[in-house]
């Protein structure tokens, strides 16, 4: 097994970043569609139909495979040998913040669910949230980047 995690490295690294870069976009999308949402698109009118359709098949279609492709990749990177140094911080950091980008998907699939009951919160507070992916990005990045 270790051979072959060994053998398919690259690939395994080139597959996780673009199923990174596909989840991230819809992380930092997302939100913007659920400002929208809260400030435009009253229950029953068009805006508001389009917008659940939007945020629904966003998440559905392209966000949640991104997800699962990204943690499937990079538990496949993390179990190649020689990759991680667990004595180091930087892969701990890193954890720390997949799981808080992980449990940010899970608010906003939830969020959508509100979103499309009727029950929404302000845009502010999206806007807000929208911030979220990009802190835990910048996390991620200066973790793997600089192996502090």
């Amino acid at each position: 097994m270790q051979d072959l995690l060994v053998t398919i490295y690259p690939y395994a690294k080139a597959f996780h970043v673009m199923a990174v870069l596909s989840w991230i976009a819809g992380l930092f999308y997302l939100p913007r569609l659920y400002v929208y949402h809260a400030e435009r698109g009253q229950s029953g009118t068009e805006p508001a139909a389009s917008l659940t359709i939007m945020e629904h098949k966003l998440l559905r279609f392209i966000m949640r495979p991104a997800m699962i492709a990204t943690w499937i990749s990079g538990l496949a990177l993390v179990m190649t040998p020689g990759i991680v140094d667990w004595s180091m911080i930087w892969p701990w950091i890193k954890a720390i913040c997949v799981l808080g980008m992980s449990a940010f998907h899970g608010w906003c699939s939830v969020q959508r669910r509100e979103l499309a009951a009727g029950r929404a919160l302000s845009g502010r507070t999206y806007r807000m949230m929208n911030e979220v992916p990009t802190l835990l990005m910048i996390g991620i990045v200066l973790a793997v980047i600089v192996k502090f």
